[in-house]
């Protein structure tokens, strides 16, 4: 059964669970409906409308320094593959419509090569700015970590704060400690309108 985190808390991974190596990490969001003001048609038509909004995460491999010290430790929509074969994006979901997992990352935790120490789960708002949206426009976000082995879900982390204003997550992130790995739900919102602005943070 599934332990549900709540912002903050941290939990023991692969301790918890022995033999844990692969694990997939389900990201998922829904957009808010909108009252659709487009006059007697529109209303005919139902009234409300979902906004198309793209947001994309992305997992940030940081070392014991917390530092991004290649820019091919920056997993996303642009490079969906670590070069140690650690970690794979599932790819790009340009809308978050549908049940489930709108994004999926797949984790090997024993190729992970040693000078990495931390995994951030980010997402933000592609075209942010231009489009004038920001996460007030998302519900039912959602971190959780399944085993690859049996396909149990053995962590979640439900967003549940209130993100208006903000067009980045920091969701949760996988380190390492005392030879073993961990989560973290963080559950931070930014104000970074782009990814190469989350990762400015991290030179």
């Amino acid at each position: 059964m599934a332990i549900n985190l709540q912002k903050g808390q941290r939990i023991d991974l692969t301790k918890s669970n022995p033999g844990l190596s692969k694990i997939m990490v389900g990201l998922g969001w829904d957009p808010v409906e909108q009252k659709n003001t487009g006059g007697f048609l529109s209303g005919l038509l139902g009234g409300k409308k979902a906004p198309e909004i793209d947001c994309d995460a992305s997992i940030i491999m940081l070392d014991a320094n917390g530092k991004l010290t290649r820019k091919q430790d920056l997993i996303y929509f642009g490079n969906l593959r670590s070069t140690c074969g650690s970690v794979v994006h599932s790819g790009d979901n340009l809308t978050g419509g549908g049940e489930g997992d709108d994004e999926q990352i797949f984790v090997t935790l024993d190729l992970v090569p040693n000078n990495i120490q931390r995994l951030v789960f980010v997402v933000n708002i592609y075209d942010c700015i231009r489009r004038k949206q920001d996460f007030g426009l998302i519900k039912n976000a959602f971190i959780r970590v399944v085993n690859g082995g049996n396909m149990q879900e053995v962590i979640r982390y439900n967003l549940s704060d209130d993100y208006a204003g903000k067009t980045t997550l920091m969701v949760g992130e996988i380190y390492r400690h005392n030879g073993e790995w961990k989560f973290g739900a963080i559950g931070e919102g930014t104000n970074d309108a782009s990814l190469s602005e989350i990762v400015k943070k991290y030179a």
